[in-house]
């Protein structure tokens, strides 16, 4: 039985402790800085081996208090960026694994530095993106003798578009608005260089249906530091409907809120509504040789809301938790294989689709362990031997 310590029971943290809870190889932990958010969360999941705790995870003395009274082998972070260093540091500390799901750059480097030299994992940027999406690109990239270009894109989005930004809030406000304010990484010609946000705007076509993409931070995790040295070029972009974008733009940049993000912040909670109703899509294309010739692989996904234990979930809620919760299961089923800093491309597709966490990335999905065809409905992993 692995006992783990899930910090924040907000959307994602609640399905995450939900499906680890469920699986009867869990004791779980859920603990969020106002105690009755947990045990609501607790309550409404009902489940043997789930217990809800108040815990203010931005205090060090709190966090420590905490693991020596209540021992776990890991830690979950489902909170704010900002928060997961500390939490990081309290793990090493504790002797016990680290996951987190953050998308902030300067994060993961101070995780990587906390867990220099720790014969535990610590394993950031899990979930959507970075998470699955870094797993999905390294599975095509093996396929290459040599590689030229890899484009990751990922979409999170509404389903029925009827605002002018032609989204909704799908997940964190604060997360979205430092994916949009950040600088980017991008391997170009060959380097590592950082671009502007909100730049790189380009269509992409997928089911007959036309999007926008465009840079944003973050998503790339540590792929470039990983493959990117064998690529001409390497870039990830999110996904938006068609003027989002420009919209986007006038309020970070002409109205200058990326300088006064609390009241970017206020003004979307204001006027964007929530929204279950979403659509996950996920896009990875690589180009390169293959026996000598110029060759494109691509995997395109697209995910819906679940029903999960009579509950629907949204499409975000669901691919974030399926993908840190199915590299949570690989690690403790397997801790001798895992040991400091761990990087998402370290995890192969094929494992964490065919986890039980996993696989509702690919409901109701073949898989082929050689990589030619997964398919999920319309969408799904297709090898092309077109030329780019």
């Amino acid at each position: 039985m692995h006992r783990v310590l899930i910090l924040g029971a907000g959307k994602i943290g609640a399905l995450i402790s939900g499906l680890l809870a469920s699986s009867g190889a869990y004791q779980v932990q859920l603990a969020d800085v106002d105690g009755t958010v947990a045990e609501a969360v607790v309550k409404a999941h009902g489940l043997k081996g789930l217990t809800a705790h108040a815990l203010d995870a931005q205090s060090r003395e709190a966090l420590d208090r905490h693991l020596a009274s209540h021992p776990v082998d890991a830690v979950i972070s489902s909170l704010p960026f900002y928060c997961n260093v500390t939490v990081a540091e309290a793990a090493r500390q504790a002797g016990i694994h680290y996951f987190d799901l953050t998308e902030d750059v300067a994060v993961t480097r101070a995780v990587r530095a906390i867990a220099s030299g720790s014969d535990k994992a610590f394993v950031p940027q899990c979930g959507l993106a970075p998470g699955f999406i870094s797993i999905a690109a390294a599975e095509l990239i093996t396929h290459f003798e040599k590689l030229r270009a890899v484009k990751l894109r990922v979409g999170a989005l509404p389903q029925h578009p009827n605002n002018v930004l032609k989204y909704s809030l799908t997940w964190s406000t604060e997360g979205l608005i430092n994916e949009y304010g950040n600088p980017c990484q991008a391997i170009v010609d060959g380097r590592t260089v950082d671009v502007a946000p909100l730049e790189g705007l380009e269509e992409i076509e997928i089911d007959g249906t036309l999007y926008e993409a465009f840079n944003t931070s973050g998503g790339l995790g540590s792929l470039a530091e990983t493959h990117g040295i064998h690529a001409e070029s390497m870039n990830y972009k999110t996904i938006r409907y068609p003027g989002h974008c420009e919209q986007m733009r006038l309020l970070m940049n002409d109205l200058k809120l990326n300088q006064d993000r609390g009241t970017l912040k206020r003004i979307l909670e204001n006027a964007v509504p929530q929204t279950l109703q979403d659509v996950i899509i996920v896009y990875v294309a690589v180009t390169g040789l293959q026996d000598g010739q110029l060759r494109e692989e691509n995997y395109v996904n697209k995910i819906y809301p679940q029903l999960i234990a009579g509950r629907l979930w949204s499409a975000i809620q669901v691919t974030t938790a399926a993908g840190i919760t199915a590299v949570v299961d690989l690690v403790l089923e397997h801790p001798q294989r895992h040991h400091g800093f761990v990087a998402q491309e370290q995890f192969r597709l094929t494992d964490i689709l065919a986890n039980r966490f996993g696989r509702y990335y690919a409901p109701g999905g073949t898989k082929d362990v050689s990589g030619e065809v997964v398919v999920a409905g319309k969408a799904g992993h297709q090898r092309s031997n077109k030329a780019a």
